[in-house]
């Protein structure tokens, strides 16, 4: 075994080129994985049954050297897309000229505030079209470890900004129509990229009262669990078919999730049925270490890397399976087919993104820096942020009228944004247009001033140059809030509040008594009670991290060029949410020292509730009156059901009638919210099942809005995790507010529509590093 031993000290490349193998002239070229008539999995396992056991081991990092002497290349499986195709070690952008840039589009938690799965498919056809010309040049690998689909539970958490929002619902559909354009389809023959659907499952905590990722065991029950950690998931895996998934960093119920056979073969594959061989799973990156510390699972290194890997943990991200597993093999603790296994699997997905194959068979090798950052590319990263920005408060004075004479004080330390605008994991974008620089394009005077120096600045010294430009302006505009030095990968959020110089500075602006617009930027929401009860503040817009073409965008809201209808995707909570309850508290509903997570459970009051978001205009809302107070028969829905997952299964189609009352075109999001007395009590407030976006409703003109209900938006989950639609009276409503409103009922004997595999007991860790998080009531005192 001294080969294998030897593995530990690895000749690793680094930022490995996408070269592909020589199918033509190179030591494969009779080899069954350059015969592209052949199944993935028959061409796959050809090539790595020519591997010995030490070229096997040697290629489970993420960096993998390949083999030399048959002609494989190294390969970077780490490349990066989240809302563009961002830096990472599997992405090479060029210090200038071709490659050096790529389309910057808003943060996830911006576009989903557009509740628009259309934008999300075409933002994602750029993505990953614009990944695979990079490909083409060898700037970047096939494989992008995009979208992070964990629903946002606590505002406090740093990554939030990288999700969709709070809502279950809303990120199934989110990432069902993102993977469809980031992989080119469900089933195409040739993939565009491959996604990876992370992190897999329970993870939404970087760093809170000394618990950390690395570290933190989350205990959910299965009824927690079904309903709202894993529908995204399931969407990924089940209705997607998405490439890959990232085991994650927490242990789920005393088990780190890259060691949790139940999650990773039993949930996974088993249940949701995620077996075709081109499918892969990857840890986050050194997940496998925290497996022996800080979790302190494993008794040992190479009982660490072997439980990842029999567990279905395909890939380490890292150098722990190379370092470790060849110990582990001369244990006895896997057996080498488990090591087949994962080789096959990720090979027959390269197959699948034709990574042997000739260059003129593949619709996508075509693909060069023309297709990069393209005139309608430029054009659908500014919609998307138009689409997306939220109006919270609105006194009448926007849209701003501005002529030639107007003059605008722009304040604050967004006010000048240029990567703030990006947020987290992205790339170099080819332009990035700020509030200042869009102001600037208006033909008006603006008179600009920085003074707040950031979230963490609490000094005054900059802050003369405001009230000279407060003093000259005949508007204020406040460009202000959190960003990624408050909120980020590592970092959780300790307040939710604006910093207190911010608001400081806000309300002497307000006391000018002139038009005052805040323009509230970040991904996480901060609890603006006082701007909201301020009446010399005349408007409140949520920007979020709007992307390359933001500053223009909210400056064409702002002055009516373009009309708002983004909703919040996240709960904004009162400042003393965060007393409340402890981030450690992974429980949904409201219980001792928790009132309750996102708006389907919390007891309190909302400064501005999910869904939340002004127009221009108003729109009133009907929905068919034949729908009402209709009766239907659980047996009979359930005998009409053909689909091999009985929630997947149509109920009914609800048309909704959406009519523009005032003088402003606009569009409009249908939010449809199911409610009612029905399933386990609790019951939850309501509940998104549906949505969809109409555009350009012109005044006085309506426009219909369908809302497609399954059988699984009707259900509930029981205590089990069983997935079971109940007798009851039920109520569908569109908007917050609601506009409109059907009542209906089931009758008859509840029906289960999916049984769900029962894990093993919850265990607690019990290790040295495990700091139990503090209760609600300590937390106040």
């Amino acid at each position: 075994m001294t080969g294998l031993l030897g593995l530990a000290t690895l000749l690793l490349v680094g930022k490995a080129a996408a070269l592909s193998p020589d199918c033509v002239n190179g030591p494969l070229r009779n080899n069954t994985v350059c015969n592209t008539s052949a199944t993935p999995l028959d061409r796959a396992t050809a090539l790595i049954d020519l591997f010995t056991i030490a070229e096997k081991i040697n290629n489970t990092g993420s960096t993998s050297p390949g083999v030399p002497r048959l002609g494989l290349p190294p390969y970077q499986w780490w490349s990066e897309a989240l809302h563009g195709v961002a830096s990472s070690p599997g992405v090479n952008f060029s210090s200038s000229g071709n490659y050096s840039y790529a389309t910057s589009f808003p943060q996830p938690i911006l576009l989903g505030a557009a509740f628009d799965d259309a934008l999300i498919t075409a933002v994602a056809t750029v993505v990953s079209t614009e990944a695979r010309a990079f490909n083409n040049a060898n700037r970047t690998g096939l494989d992008f470890w995009t979208p992070n689909i964990n629903p946002w539970r606590d505002p406090r958490w740093g990554r939030g900004q990288e999700t969709p929002g709070e809502d279950p619902y809303h990120l199934s559909s989110y990432v069902h129509a993102l993977i469809d354009g980031l992989q080119g389809g469900y089933d195409p023959k040739y993939k565009r990229v491959v996604a990876t659907c992370k992190h897999f499952a329970g993870y939404d905590m970087e760093t809170w009262n000394g618990n950390f990722r690395y570290q933190w065991d989350a205990q959910i029950s299965s009824q927690d669990l079904v309903e709202y950690y894993l529908p995204p998931f399931q969407s990924c895996a089940r209705d997607s078919n998405v490439g890959a998934f990232m085991c994650s960093y927490n242990a789920f119920n005393g088990v780190p999730t890259c060691a949790d056979e139940y999650l990773l073969q039993t949930v996974l594959r088993e249940h949701w049925g995620w077996t075709n061989e081109q499918q892969w799973v990857v840890s986050d990156c050194d997940a496998v270490q925290n497996i022996f510390m800080p979790h302190d699972y494993a008794s040992t290194r190479e009982q660490a890397a072997a439980d990842a890997l029999n567990a279905g943990t395909d890939i380490n991200c890292g150098t722990y399976y190379q370092n470790h597993l060849p110990a582990a093999f001369a244990q006895g603790l896997f057996n080498e087919s488990t090591v087949t296994r994962s080789l096959v699997r990720q090979y027959s997905s390269l197959i699948r993104l034709g990574y042997f194959d000739p260059p003129e068979e593949q619709p996508y090798r075509a693909l060069t820096w023309s297709d990069v950052d393209t005139a309608a590319s430029q054009q659908l990263a500014y919609q998307a942020a138009v689409e997306s920005i939220v109006l919270l408060k609105n006194d009448g004075t926007l849209p701003l009228s501005v002529k030639s004479n107007t003059s605008i004080a722009l304040i604050g330390d967004w006010a000048n944004a240029t990567k703030q605008m990006q947020g987290n994991y992205f790339g170099v974008a080819p332009y990035l247009h700020s509030p200042l620089y869009a102001a600037q394009q208006l033909n008006v005077t603006v008179n600009y001033a920085q003074g707040i120096g950031g979230q963490g600045d609490p000094t005054t010294n900059n802050w003369l140059p405001v009230w000279d430009a407060a003093d000259k302006s005949d508007i204020i505009i406040f460009a202000g809030g959190i960003d990624n030095s408050v909120e980020s990968e590592g970092m959780d959020r300790v307040s939710i509040n604006w910093s207190g110089a911010q608001l400081d500075m806000i309300g002497q602006l307000a006391q000018y008594g002139k038009p005052m617009v805040v323009l509230q930027m970040g991904g996480g929401q901060i609890d603006s009670s006082p701007i909201v009860s301020n009446p010399n503040i005349s408007a409140l817009l949520w920007g979020g991290y709007p992307g390359q073409d933001g500053g223009v965008a909210i400056m064409d809201i702002l002055t009516g060029k373009k009309a708002s209808a983004g909703r919040l995707p996240a709960t904004q909570y009162p400042s003393e949410y965060i007393r409340q309850v402890p981030m450690t508290n992974m429980s949904l509903r409201p219980g001792p020292n928790n009132p309750g997570r996102t708006y389907k459970w919390y007891n309190g009051t909302a400064v501005f509730e999910f869904g939340s978001g002004m127009h221009y205009t108003n729109f009133s809302a009907s929905i068919n009156s034949t729908y009402n107070s209709k009766n239907f028969s659980i047996s009979s829905l359930t005998s009409n059901c053909n689909e091999s997952y009985m929630d997947r299964c149509t109920f009914q189609n609800f048309a909704v009638d959406v009519h523009n009352t005032g003088s402003v075109a606009s569009d409009y999001v249908a939010l449809g919210f199911l409610t009612g007395s029905f399933g386990p009590q609790p019951y939850p407030k309501k509940s998104l099942v549906n949505y969809q976006r109409l555009f350009n409703v012109k005044p006085g003109s309506s426009e219909t809005a369908t809302l497609n209900l399954t059988l699984g938006s009707l259900s509930r989950i029981d205590e089990m995790g069983n997935r079971v639609l109940y007798p009851g009276e039920y109520a569908l409503m569109v908007d917050t507010t609601p506009l409109a409103m059907v009542n209906f009922t089931l009758s008859g004997q509840p029906a289960m529509l999916d049984k769900w595999p029962q894990p093993p007991p919850a265990r607690t860790q019990n290790g040295t590093y495990y700091v139990s998080g503090f209760d609600g009531e300590q937390l106040l005192n």
